[in-house]
């Protein structure tokens, strides 16, 4: 058995407690985020695909995993794997009406999730972020967000190794009077701003919360601003990458502008 991951613990903490709608949104959140490998019956055609089907009562499900290992260990040797985020796989199955197999015989987070689970997750996922430009008058000390939500962007953070160097979490006044909250990320990857601020409207799509805002802002470190945001501001470390860090979209799949098709 593997080490357990991220997407197992969410599994784990939404199967000890059924009732509670956090814990559930939480193992969705989880899943969107994850790196998955979507098994293949070939090698991928260009940015076409032809995943591994099974049939469970007339209903046909692809399988995934939140690791190679495991899509290994599933498939008895090497197979043919697209890697994509589960933001990307929900969007690929749910205009097919397909369900989905999640770790299946491999992990303690086997499941099966039917085709309507997968079209709301994929609803859900298009509520993506809104680019706008409004200027902001202070930065305030953060203060009235629940502690589930900073527990979970802290963990969102930490899974996005190399992409920033660190962010900050302020309460922001802007000049048209608006207040709210800001993420101020620091020394952004050239490329991954688009992914870290999904990742943020992800969070906030799945905590649960009615009217959670959250924007999203990105500063250099020798920047005046970013010197305001460390004075105020609650700080997340983004750690180092294990390896040389590539962005978000640069990997065949990963691209949310380019999903792969089905064949």
């Amino acid at each position: 058995m593997s080490d357990l991951t991220r997407l197992d613990a969410a599994h784990a903490a939404m199967e000890a407690a059924p009732e509670d709608e956090g814990a559930r949104l939480d193992f969705y959140a989880q899943l969107a985020a994850s790196e998955l490998f979507l098994l293949l019956d070939k090698e991928a055609e260009g940015e076409s695909v032809t995943p591994r089907t099974f049939e469970v009562e007339g209903q046909s499900y692809v399988l995934v995993f939140d690791g190679e290992d495991r899509l290994a260990r599933f498939a008895g040797g090497e197979a043919p794997y697209a890697a994509l985020s589960g933001r990307a796989v929900a969007g690929m199955l749910a205009p097919a009406g397909l369900g989905l197999g999640l770790n299946l015989d491999v992990a303690p987070s086997a499941m099966i999730l039917p085709p309507d689970a997968v079209a709301w997750l994929a609803g859900t996922l298009e509520q993506g972020p809104r680019e706008v430009e409004t200027k902001v008058s202070a930065f305030t000390a953060p203060g009235g967000l629940p502690e589930r939500l900073l527990t979970a962007l802290d963990a969102r953070l930490a899974s996005a190794a190399g992409l920033a160097s660190s962010a900050y979490l302020v309460g922001v006044e802007y000049e048209n009077g608006a207040e709210g909250h800001m993420l101020g990320v620091i020394d952004p990857v050239p490329g991954a701003e688009g992914a870290l601020a999904r990742a943020v409207s992800d969070l906030l799509q799945f905590s649960g919360l009615e009217a959670a805002a959250l924007d999203v802002a990105f500063f250099r470190a020798e920047d005046a601003a970013a010197a305001r945001l460390a004075r105020v501001g609650l700080r997340f470390d983004l750690p180092e990458p294990e390896a040389v860090a590539e962005v978000p979209g640069a990997a065949p799949g990963m691209d949310p502008a380019k999903p792969p098709r089905l064949r």
